[in-house]
């Protein structure tokens, strides 16, 4: 019932960009803070951003902090990730995630709380 839609995946040169889009069903998204991880190979799934619904306040991962960038349209129930200057060790499957309680702050996180996953999309280096 609830699902997160990961897209826009796919191969990029190094310095190149990719928006990727997660499409919630089942919830409205005004309601939830969201976040994007990915996981590559070998390696463990990480953060990278998270982005609150109550104020739109934002938090970014070192490795991405001035090259990615997270939004959302709650008119639309999706969260993108802008990622600019792409980099060989981006190659990765990106996830998007919501809390499956209801939150606006991206302190679930590190709280312990259930987290609903999307399935995942691809990005990899053309490289």
């Amino acid at each position: 019932q609830v699902q997160l839609a990961e897209s826009g995946g796919g191969l990029v040169q190094p310095g190149g960009s990719l928006r990727l889009s997660c499409a919630a069903s089942g919830f409205s998204l005004e309601y939830y803070a969201m976040a994007w991880f990915r996981q590559a190979p070998g390696k463990e799934r990480e953060g990278i951003s998270c982005i609150s619904s109550s104020d739109g306040s934002t938090d970014y991962a070192d490795f991405v902090k001035g090259r990615f960038s997270i939004s959302r349209d709650n008119a639309k129930n999706t969260v993108y990730l802008q990622m600019d200057s792409l980099r060989p060790a981006g190659t990765a499957v990106y996830y998007c995630a919501a809390p499956a309680i209801a939150g606006t702050s991206c302190d679930w996180l590190r709280g312990g709380l259930e987290t609903v996953w999307g399935q995942g999309t691809q990005v990899s280096d053309s490289s």
